[in-house]
């Protein structure tokens, strides 16, 4: 089993980024019905961490923490490599700035929501996260199969071309150019 197919069979796993611990303890609750494998992190240190262990379907992530808020955690994933991809649900107060909405958004985010927010709006958003993961899972993992079929039609035709003459071996090399063009 290729590493990608590995990754396809791995629960997805949520990353909840909050400093108030009432926060993770609900966000838990509403999440827990989708039997996914929910991750905490106190603070956007934490959070980048965890990150950089694992590979996550989606961040759930606090705007207002002490030392690196929100924006500067989103801002890092979105920087490095490895993260860029990993969506960003950004949840905040209602009596936030109307300006973070568009901060967050601005900052990468997938989706922002207002605490308190609507357990049904957020479970099903994340619900649409976890499949568009999954199928992203389920691509890179028919690409890599096809890789490796095309290596080792590669090779095939490799081992042919040894065995024929120069008139056949003409013919085998414009035919891989055909197949190398597909």
């Amino acid at each position: 089993m290729s590493s990608a197919e590995a990754r396809t069979d791995e629960s997805a796993g949520i990353l909840l980024v909050d400093d108030m611990e009432d926060n993770l303890i609900a966000l838990e609750a509403v999440l827990g019905s989708l039997n996914e494998p929910l991750f905490r992190a106190r603070s956007g240190e934490e959070a980048m961490k965890a990150l950089l262990r694992r590979q996550f379907a989606l961040v759930l992530l606090d705007v207002r923490m002490p030392g690196m808020d929100g924006f500067e955690t989103a801002a890092h994933i979105k920087r490095l490599d490895q993260t860029k991809d990993v969506p960003i649900i950004f949840l905040t107060g209602a009596e936030d700035d109307s300006g973070y909405a568009f901060r967050g958004y601005a900052t990468g985010a997938a989706d922002y929501l207002t605490k308190p927010f609507d357990p049904w709006v957020l479970r099903a958003k994340v619900s649409v996260f976890l499949e568009l993961h999954r199928k992203k899972q389920q691509l890179e993992s028919l690409l890599a199969r096809q890789r490796a079929d095309y290596q080792e039609v590669g090779k095939r035709l490799a081992a042919l071309e040894e065995e024929l003459t120069e008139s056949q071996r003409t013919q085998v090399k414009e035919l891989r150019l055909l197949l190398e063009k597909r």
